[in-house]
C-alpha cells in the first residue's frame, strides 16, 4: 500500500536532516540547496562541457573515407615478390574477395557501407568521445585533450570495424574459411567474432610471445568459434623454416603472416584475411575519424593535434586520415601524429623502399617505410605494434611530411598509461599506451610554450586482458628497450628488395 501523503511529509523532513549531517563536516553550516542550482551553474560556467560525446545510430557514417583520392602523390604500385614488375589486382584473387581487391585499388573518394555492415557496426557503434578532465587536471594542461574510445566494441578494440565488412564480402564470395594472423589477439578476437556471425570458419596464428602471455585472448577467439595455434608453427612450411633457424623464436607479425597465407593459398574456398597494412583496412577503419569529427562539432571545437598508436596503420589512419581530409582539401592546420615503439620505429627511423609485407616472402613488395622483412621486434608487450612495415598510404603521407611520427620506449608507455587508468578510470592496451605518452610530451610542449591546444587521440582498446603486462611494470621487469643504430643497419643490411630513389 503507497504511503499517506501525511507519511511523505513526515518522512522527507527527517531523510533530509540525516543526509545533511552524513554529508556535511561537523562545525561547518550547510545551507539548502535550490533544487534548480546545478543547472544555473552549469549554465553561468562557460567552460562546462559534457564529459562524454554521443551520436545516434543514424549517425553512423553511410560512407568509408578514401584519403587516395585526396593525396598529392599516389602511392607506387606493388611488385611481383620474382619479376619484380608491377601488378595488377588479379594478382591478389588468391588471397582476397574481388570487392575487397576493387576497395584495394580504388580512387573513388566515398565508398558505401553495405547496409547489413552498418547494421552490424550498431551493436557498438557509434562509440563515445570523452574529454578527458581528469588527465587534463593530473597533467595541470592547458591543452584540452579528448579521445575517441573503441574500447566499447564486442572485442574490446578498433579492429571489428574492418573484421565485420572484410568477412562479410568473403560472405559474398561464398568464402568457407579465413586464415588470418593476430599479435597481441585484439585482431584475431575480431575476426573470429565477426566470421562467427556469417559462419566461417576462422583459423588464427597468434604470434607465439602473445599466445604465452595472453591466454585469455585465445579463449576469447575460441569462444567465438576459431581455432588459434601459436606462431611459428610446425603447421606450415613457414613456421618450421623458422623454428629450424631459431627454436626459441618468440614469432612476430611478419611470421604469422606467412603462415596464414601459406595456408589460404592451399585451399580454393579459403581466403586470407588482414588487419592492418592495406589499404582497404584502412578504408573501412575510417569511419572511426568521421563520427570524431561529427562529435568535435557537437563540442564546439576542432583538434590541432590528432595522435594514434601506430603498428601497421589501421588504428592511426582510422582516426586521422579523415581529419588529414580538411587539411588537403581546405588546408586546415592540424597535425596528425603516429605513435610507434622505440623497439620497432620503422615510421621514425626506417627507410622508404620496396619489401614484403612477411618475413618469408610470400606477399607482393609494397613501397614502405620497413626495418626490414626479417627484422623480428623485442618482445614488448604491445604486441600488436611489433610489425616490421608501415601501411603503403600512410608511408607516402609520412614521406610527403603530411604526417609526422614518434616513438617511445615502452617504460614511458606504461607511465603514461596507469597515469590515464588512474584519472580516466579505463585501464588501456598496451598499444593505446603510446598514444597517451605522446598526448603527455605534447601537453609539457604546450607549457613550455605558453600556449594552448587542442588534442585528440584514439583510445583503441582496453587493457583488460593485459594484466600480465600491467604485472611486469609494478613489479620492475619491464626495461627501456630502444634499438641501436647498429641493430637497424644489420637488418636493413639484410635486404636485397628494390631501392626507391
Amino acid at each position: 500500500m503507497a504511503p499517506s501523503p501525511q507519511g511523505q511529509k513526515v518522512l522527507v523532513p527527517v531523510f533530509a536532516k540525516t543526509l545533511t549531517r552524513l554529508l556535511c563536516p561537523p562545525l561547518r553550516q550547510c545551507r539548502p540547496l535550490k533544487s534548480n542550482a546545478w543547472l544555473e551553474a552549469k549554465s553561468v560556467n562557460p567552460n562546462h562541457m559534457s564529459r562524454k560525446i554521443f551520436l545516434s545510430e543514424n549517425e553512423i557514417p553511410e560512407y568509408w573515407y578514401n584519403v587516395m583520392a585526396d593525396m598529392p602523390s599516389k602511392p607506387l604500385p606493388p611488385l611481383h615478390p620474382g619479376t619484380k614488375e608491377p601488378i595488377g589486382p588479379e594478382a591478389l584473387a588468391p588471397l582476397f574477395p574481388m570487392k575487397l581487391i576493387e576497395q584495394e585499388v580504388s580512387a573513388e573518394k566515398w565508398i558505401s557501407i553495405p547496409d547489413e555492415v552498418r547494421d552490424i557496426y550498431t551493436v557498438w557503434r557509434p562509440t563515445p568521445l570523452f574529454r578527458a578532465k581528469g588527465l587534463e587536471k593530473a597533467l595541470d594542461s592547458p591543452a584540452k585533450i579528448y579521445y575517441k574510445y573503441e574500447g566499447v566494441s564486442p572485442s574490446g578494440s578498433h579492429k571489428p570495424n574492418t573484421a565485420v565488412a572484410q568477412v562479410y564480402y568473403n560472405k559474398q564470395e561464398g568464402v568457407r574459411k579465413i586464415t588470418t594472423e593476430t599479435g597481441a589477439g585484439q585482431w584475431g578476437s575480431a575476426l573470429s567474432f565477426a566470421c562467427s556471425l556469417f559462419d566461417i570458419e576462422c583459423e588464427v596464428y597468434m604470434v607465439k610471445l602473445s599466445y604465452n602471455q595472453k591466454p585469455y585472448r585465445k579463449i576469447m577467439m575460441n569462444t567465438w568459434g576459431a581455432q588459434v595455434y601459436p606462431s611459428p608453427s610446425d603447421r606450415t612450411e613457414a613456421g618450421k623454416k623458422i623454428l629450424d633457424a631459431d627454436p626459441g623464436s618468440p614469432g612476430s607479425l611478419g611470421i604469422a603472416i606467412s603462415e596464414a597465407i601459406e595456408m589460404a593459398v592451399k585451399d580454393e574456398s579459403t581466403k586470407y584475411s588482414l588487419g592492418s597494412v592495406l589499404n582497404h583496412v584502412l578504408l573501412h577503419q575510417t569511419i572511426v575519424g568521421q563520427e570524431a569529427i561529427k562529435q568535435m562539432e557537437k563540442a564546439g571545437d576542432f583538434p590541432d593535434l590528432v595522435i594514434a598508436p601506430f603498428g601497421g596503420g589501421s588504428n592511426f589512419a582510422g582516426l586521422s586520415f579523415p581529419f588529414l581530409r580538411h587539411k588537403l582539401e581546405n588546408g586546415k592546420n592540424v597535425r596528425c601524429i603516429a605513435s610507434e615503439p622505440a623497439s620497432c620505429p620503422k615510421l621514425t627511423r626506417g627507410v622508404f623502399r620496396y619489401d614484403f609485407g612477411d618475413t618469408v616472402g610470400m606477399t607482393p613488395l609494397l613501397p614502405m617505410y620497413t626495418l626490414g622483412h626479417n627484422f623480428v621486434p623485442a618482445p614488448i608487450h604491445a604486441g600488436g605494434l611489433r610489425y616490421h612495415g608501415a601501411g603503403v598510404v600512410v608511408s607516402q603521407l609520412l614521406k610527403d611530411k603530411l604526417i609526422e611520427a614518434e616513438a617511445h620506449d615502452q617504460l614511458a608507455a606504461f607511465d603514461a598509461g596507469v597515469l590515464f587508468a588512474k584519472t580516466e578510470g579505463i585501464i588501456p592496451a598496451p598499444e593505446a599506451t603510446h598514444a597517451i605518452a605522446s598526448v603527455v610530451k605534447h601537453v609539457d610542449q604546450c607549457k613550455r610554450e605558453g600556449s594552448k591546444k587542442t588534442i585528440l587521440f584514439n583510445l583503441c582498446g582496453h587493457g583488460n586482458f593485459d594484466m600480465k603486462a600491467y604485472q611486469d611494470y609494478f613489479e620492475g621487469k619491464l626495461v627501456r628497450h630502444e634499438l641501436t643504430d647498429e641493430e637497424i643497419s644489420s637488418s636493413l643490411a639484410e635486404l636485397n628488395t628494390p631501392e626507391i630513389a
